[in-house]
């Protein structure tokens, strides 16, 4: 059985639902605190994890999810749970 290509109006109302999770640096949490959560909530892995904890240190922020809204905000919530300060966007 072959597959169908999505319709390109599919993609578009996919991409229109989709928001962005923003972890936001602060000087409370260390890195090993930061890392272990984003894989606990997120399902990142070690060195994505790693990668979004240098990135938002270095920049002061760094989208570290993308998906639909209330799946980011039950994320951001569980992440404010362990002291990480998060954003939908």
């Amino acid at each position: 059985m072959t597959k169908k290509a999505p319709k390109p109006e599919n993609n578009r109302r996919r991409e229109e639902n989709e928001r962005s999770l923003m972890l936001i640096n602060d000087d409370l949490n260390s890195f090993d605190h930061v890392i272990k959560s984003l894989v606990d909530v997120c399902g990142h892995d070690e060195i994505q994890a790693e990668q979004c904890a240098v990135l938002t240190h270095i920049k002061g922020g760094c989208i570290i999810k993308m998906a639909d809204a209330a799946t980011l905000e039950r994320m951001s919530l569980k992440l404010r749970e362990l002291s990480l300060d998060t954003v939908v966007i």
